[in-house]
């Protein structure tokens, strides 16, 4: 009698599933502002973009989506015969421009709530009943004469709504704002939609402001950046064209950053599942604006014991550490440093003093996943500055199995004879470590 075979799953995916379950945890009931363009809606990505928006939103996050409209806006201006010229990339408005450009906003924004409210079975937004609000959320005021230049319809952000938005929030809503405003007056303004996304964002105290764009994030020298703080996208911006689009989006994400929104992300909308990854996933997809560095690098304390275990362990069962037990961790915090990327320990160094002009670096461990970039050496130049701060003049480390590495980093080897007295009693010859020395 045979039985038939278990259908296998993917260990990719349960791996993924699993470690994705923190940040689950972390954004549900956060408030994230997503920003992207008419040029994001004409792709054929963003059917697949819309599935993504429910799945957030059936993760309790509250969304408020914010979409433009440019190159819909200039194919009913061409149709039109309506001239409408950009000025420093700001488009001016004639007021005979303005119900076409009415049409476009709206057609998006009814595109957008119809995607939404998609039910099939069989289909990713099958049983999501979601629904979508949109309403006078922005109010505007006239951009004005600028460089001689009347802007005349173009206007920018004078307040939001924020009560009626979080209201809507709260009833389990998707909110959808349109590049339009409305005055006091009862005008209707045509916006940027970066600037209402940034509005939106600060005025909410949105948790995330995520710019979807044609690009992946900010590349330089063919490499993409992946953390920035305000400071870096100042002199990355310095001398560079704003009226880019990755640039005016890193400009907004730096002015987000320093009113309070915490983290603003830049991805692309042409990837499929680049949403989902950025935020689901410690490395992300694209590129991330935070007040303080997304990857850090400072002393341990008693919280990070279970981090440092899960780290050092299979080191210790291979052989390369020597073993700690937990309660030795606890009673030693004090002398690690740890590097931390969003909740997890990626690596580890410990500074024991020796006597009144030296120490020991120890315990130095870095995740196998993240060995590929400079964190070991920053981690011991955290601990030679440590070092330096309390008047020491020598460093000493004991190894078996990294002994180039430390060499590399400037360390010589010496007898065991050179170390202090007390630590030299303390020599342990049968793991046969050799010793290395650096001067301070």
């Amino acid at each position: 009698m045979t039985t038939s075979a278990m259908p296998q799953i993917n260990p990719e995916y349960v791996h993924w599933f699993r470690n994705s379950a923190p940040y689950i945890n972390t954004h549900r009931g956060k408030t994230f502002v997503i920003m992207f363009g008419g040029e994001a809606v004409n792709h054929p990505n963003f059917s697949t973009l819309i599935h993504d928006f429910a799945l957030l939103h059936s993760l309790g996050i509250k969304l408020v989506l914010v979409h433009g409209a440019r190159p819909q806006i200039e194919k009913n201006l061409k149709d039109a015969d309506i001239a409408s010229p950009l000025h420093q990339d700001i488009r001016v408005t004639p007021r005979v421009a303005m119900p076409s450009i009415l049409q476009a906003v709206g057609a998006i924004r009814l595109q957008i709530e119809a995607q939404l409210s998609m039910g099939l079975a069989n289909s990713p937004m099958y049983g999501s009943r979601i629904d979508a609000v949109s309403g006078n959320f922005v109010t505007a005021r006239p951009y004005g004469i600028r460089d001689g230049v009347d802007y005349q319809m173009t206007g920018e952000v004078r307040s939001i709504d924020v009560e009626a938005i979080k209201n809507n929030l709260l009833h389990d809503h998707i909110v959808i704002l349109g590049s339009m405003g409305y005055s006091a007056t009862g005008e209707v303004f045509n916006l940027l939609a970066e600037d209402v996304a940034l509005s939106a964002a600060v005025a909410l105290g949105a948790d995330k402001l995520i710019f979807l764009g044609e690009e992946a994030g900010i590349n330089h020298d063919n490499r993409l950046l992946r953390e920035m703080i305000p400071n870096e996208v100042d002199r990355f911006l310095r001398d560079r064209d704003l009226n880019c689009e990755i640039n005016y989006f890193l400009s907004c994400a730096s002015n987000a950053c320093r009113q309070g929104v915490h983290r603003t992300h830049i991805i692309s909308y042409a990837k499929n599942g680049a949403l989902l990854e950025e935020l689901f996933t410690r490395d992300g997809s694209g590129t991330l604006i935070s007040h303080d560095p997304y990857e850090e690098i400072r002393r341990a304390n008693i919280d990070d014991v279970v981090g440092l275990i899960e780290l050092l362990s299979p080191l210790e069962e291979q052989g390369i550490l020597v073993s700690r037990s937990r309660e030795r961790l606890e009673q030693e915090i004090d002398h690690y440093s740890v590097i931390e990327r969003d909740g997890m320990i990626l690596g580890c160094a410990a500074l024991y003093p020796l006597d009144a002009d030296s120490a020991e670096v120890a315990c130095v461990a870095v995740h196998p996943e993240y060995r590929s970039g400079s964190r070991g050496a920053d981690l011991l130049a955290f601990l030679e500055q440590q070092a330096r701060s309390h008047g020491l003049h020598k460093l000493f480390v004991l190894t078996t199995r990294t002994a180039h590495w430390f060499v590399e980093q400037g360390f010589a080897e010496v007898e065991a004879s050179a170390l202090p007295e007390d630590r030299r009693e303390k020599y342990n010859n049968g793991r046969n470590s050799k010793v290395f020395q650096k001067t301070l």
